[in-house]
C-alpha cells in the first residue's frame, strides 16, 4: 500500500471527495484522507494522506491556511459565493477608504456564523442538508483567527477586489467575504478562491490530477510524512 503525502492542485468544480476518489482509483490505495475540505468552486492546495500517513492529519504542525479570494460587492447570496441564489442587490458605490475600514474589522481574533451551506453538524444533521430543504436553524458562532488580510487589488468601477488571507483552521472564506460586504453596508460574496497554502505545503508542492494519472508509478510522487514537519 502506498504511504506518504501527495499535494494535489484541486481543479475547479471538483469536490475534495472527487479528488480523493480519483486518486484512490489511480493508486489502488484504500486508506486515503485529505487535509482540509475545499468548496467545489475553489482550486489549489489539497494535501492527500496515503496509508499510515492518514494518522498524521491530526498531527499537522501548521494548521494555518492561506488563500487568494476574489470578492464581488453589491451582491449577497444564500451560499455566500457567486454560485448561490441572490438574496439582495445594492448599487451603492464602494470606496477604497471604506473597504480598508471594513477589512480592519475582520483582522485578528473574530467570530463567524457558519453558513447554512456548510458541512457543520447541528443536532446530528449537516447544515447543507437542512439548507437544501429550505430550512435555516440557529448555529453557534465560531472563534477563528485572521492572521493576515491584505488587499491585493481593488476595482471601484466593477466593485470587486482580491484579498490575500492567512487564517486559522475552520475559517470560512465565503463568510469572510460576506461579512466584509455587511460591514460596507452593500453586501458581498466570494467570486473566486484559490488556496495557496495548507499543512505547510504551497502551490509549488502540488501536482495536477493529470500528472498523477499519467505517472508510471504514482507512488513515486508521494512525499514522506516527515516533510510536513520541516
Amino acid at each position: 500500500m502506498p504511504e506518504g503525502i501527495l499535494c494535489i492542485d484541486k481543479p475547479q468544480d471538483w469536490t475534495s471527495f472527487d479528488v480523493v476518489a480519483k486518486c484512490r482509483g489511480i493508486t489502488k490505495c484504500r486508506k486515503l484522507g485529505h487535509g482540509g475540505t475545499l468548496d467545489p468552486m475553489a482550486t489549489g492546495v489539497l494535501p492527500l494522506f496515503f496509508g499510515r500517513a492518514v494518522k498524521a492529519i491530526d498531527l499537522m504542525p501548521t494548521q494555518e491556511k492561506r488563500y487568494v479570494a476574489g470578492v464581488r460587492f453589491g451582491l449577497a447570496t444564500d451560499t455566500q459565493d457567486i454560485t448561490g441564489r441572490v438574496l439582495r442587490e445594492s448599487a451603492a458605490p464602494v470606496t477604497r477608504e471604506a473597504l480598508e475600514a471594513a477589512l480592519e474589522t475582520q483582522r485578528g481574533e473574530i467570530q463567524q456564523l457558519p453558513p447554512m451551506y456548510s458541512a457543520v453538524w447541528v443536532d446530528g444533521k449537516r447544515l447543507y442538508d437542512l439548507a437544501r430543504k429550505g430550512r435555516e436553524v440557529e448555529r453557534p458562532l465560531r472563534d477563528v483567527t485572521i492572521h493576515r488580510l491584505e488587499l491585493l487589488d481593488f476595482d471601484p468601477a466593477e466593485r470587486t477586489c482580491t484579498l490575500d488571507v492567512t487564517c486559522s483552521k475552520g475559517t470560512y472564506i465565503r463568510t469572510l467575504c460576506h461579512d466584509i460586504g455587511q460591514a460596507l453596508g452593500c453586501g458581498g460574496c466570494m467570486a473566486s478562491l484559490r488556496r495557496t497554502m495548507a499543512a505547510g505545503f504551497t502551490l509549488r508542492d502540488t501536482r495536477a490530477i493529470e500528472e498523477v494519472q499519467s505517472a508510471s508509478d504514482p507512488a513515486e510522487l508521494l512525499m514522506p510524512v516527515d516533510s510536513m514537519f520541516q
